[in-house]
């Protein structure tokens, strides 16, 4: 079952919301404030967090921040700001969505159910380890092997020269998006399509803080220029 935890100190939204979630048939942890959510977090599980920006004891962004530390479970923003340098904040830090306040339990539901969608591995196919040619292909028809670069679908990891890279979700989609499509100049449309589960929902400015996000984490794998940005086009990784 679908383990949710809802960070949120108001229950006139809590409450229902809570009602809401478990009708889907998912597990719902309520805290109504962010020390509480840690202690939790420290204690168990989850498959998704659900965070308000406007708690009592801690901002919901230094929480995500704490959170993202240790822990990479798909995590959606609720918030009352409307204001855009907000939202891109809450993107950069390792939010995977936001859903501003007021909202509509189905859309946040659909919101969900979207980003598991994305986050959730496909099941690895079975393939033969006793030949020369099975080791010189992908394990799973998602994959991608493009020396250096390996990027395993099942495991949701990219690594570059045998190394595991560390990456938030989004940094993973836009990777992978790349490695699909090796010295191709994509857009910045193109890549929101790619890497973000409601794209019409977010801003291409998302897309560049991303990106500067991903080459500073690429730098410790020494493929920081691997990205190359085309001003007014997009961005390439040149292979």
């Amino acid at each position: 079952m679908t383990k949710i935890l809802l960070v949120e100190d108001d229950a006139a939204i809590a409450e229902p919301l809570s009602y809401a979630l478990k009708r889907e048939t998912w597990e719902v942890m309520w805290c109504p404030t962010a020390q509480q959510a840690l202690d939790y977090l420290n204690a168990e599980q989850v498959d998704f967090m659900i965070l308000d920006v406007g708690l009592p004891d801690m901002d919901g962004f230094e929480l995500c921040r704490q959170i993202r530390k240790t822990n990479n479970t798909p995590l959606l923003f609720l918030t009352a700001r409307t204001d855009e340098i907000e939202r891109i904040i809450g993107l950069e830090i390792g939010a995977d969505d936001y859903c501003a306040k007021p909202f509509s339990p189905r859309e946040l539901i659909s919101r969900i159910k979207a980003i598991l969608r994305r986050v959730q591995p496909p099941a690895p196919i079975p393939v033969a380890v006793n030949t020369t040619e099975a080791l010189s292909v992908p394990a799973h028809p998602d994959d991608v092997l493009l020396p250096p670069w390996h990027y395993q679908a099942a495991r949701q990891q990219v690594s570059y020269e045998g190394q595991t890279l560390s990456l938030t979700r989004n940094e993973l989609n836009l990777l992978v998006a790349f490695l699909r499509r090796p010295n191709w100049v994509l857009s910045r449309e193109q890549l929101m399509q790619a890497a973000w589960p409601h794209p019409d929902h977010s801003l291409l400015r998302t897309v560049d803080t991303h990106i500067k996000t991903l080459r500073q984490k690429l730098k410790s794998a020494e493929a920081q220029e691997s990205i190359v940005t085309h001003r007014g086009l997009g961005y390439e990784l040149r292979h």
